[in-house]
């Protein structure tokens, strides 16, 4: 019995596995005007989850105003730009490694018994590299992708996204209640994926990984290059 449950469970993982690769190959083509060029923003990965990162302040909305620095340890001037990350509450605020991980927190978060997080961090700058790509899209555009990550969050009753008091990972970060259930078909990387669909970019048809993400960007640029 425990051999074919074993079977069982490692057939699942390897159909699971087969399909997030085969699919997160398959793009979704970009919609928007290629010559629009208001807004730079940029997809960051720490080497397995995507954070979409904007401009703190354009015409379209300062998110200053809600974002508050001052729920930053650090509340450091200077600050330019603001990442997002969508992800299960409890990956998030009980396991700051991956070494810190446990069984019934890994559970919950893959079987949609959890809840959610949005973590944001503040940057005074960045840099393109092998784990940053920068998107230059238009303001209409962007402002699609503002309602998007606007309607992650969860509201208290004058309209303020939750902070979620005494956790951060740093000096410039903060966390904030969110909708929506995390799960092994609805990941992190899935809410940043779905986010640049929803601004008319480039994007996977479906990932629950940053790779599948990075793999019409910076892989994409990689293979274009290596045909010249």
């Amino acid at each position: 019995m425990a051999a074919y449950t074993a079977g069982a469970l490692a057939g699942t993982l390897s159909l699971y596995l087969g399909a997030a690769y085969v699919l997160s190959r398959i793009p979704v083509a970009k919609t928007s005007p290629d010559d629009a060029a208001d807004v730079d923003l940029y997809i960051l990965s720490n080497g397995a989850h995507t954070d979409i990162v904007v401009p703190i302040q354009t015409t379209v909305i300062d998110w200053s105003q809600t974002i508050r620095l001052e729920n930053t340890l650090a509340q450091a001037p200077g600050m330019r730009y603001l990442a997002f990350g969508w992800g299960d509450k409890g990956f998030y605020l009980d396991t700051p490694t991956w070494a810190e991980l446990k069984a019934s927190t890994a559970f919950k978060a893959m079987f949609y018994l959890g809840t959610s997080a949005m973590h944001t961090t503040f940057y005074p700058a960045m840099t393109e590299g092998e784990q940053c790509v920068r998107i230059r899209i238009s303001l209409a555009d962007y402002a699609r992708l503002v309602d998007y990550i606007k309607n992650s969050f969860d509201y208290d009753a004058e309209g303020q996204p939750i902070w979620i008091a005494g956790h951060s990972y740093g000096a410039d970060d903060s966390f904030y209640e969110a909708r929506r259930t995390y799960s092994f078909l609805y990941t992190c990387n899935t809410w940043a994926n779905n986010a640049l669909k929803a601004c008319g970019q480039k994007a996977a048809l479906w990932t629950a990984f940053d790779t599948g993400i990075f793999y019409q960007y910076r892989d994409a640029v990689e293979r274009d290059e290596a045909m010249e």
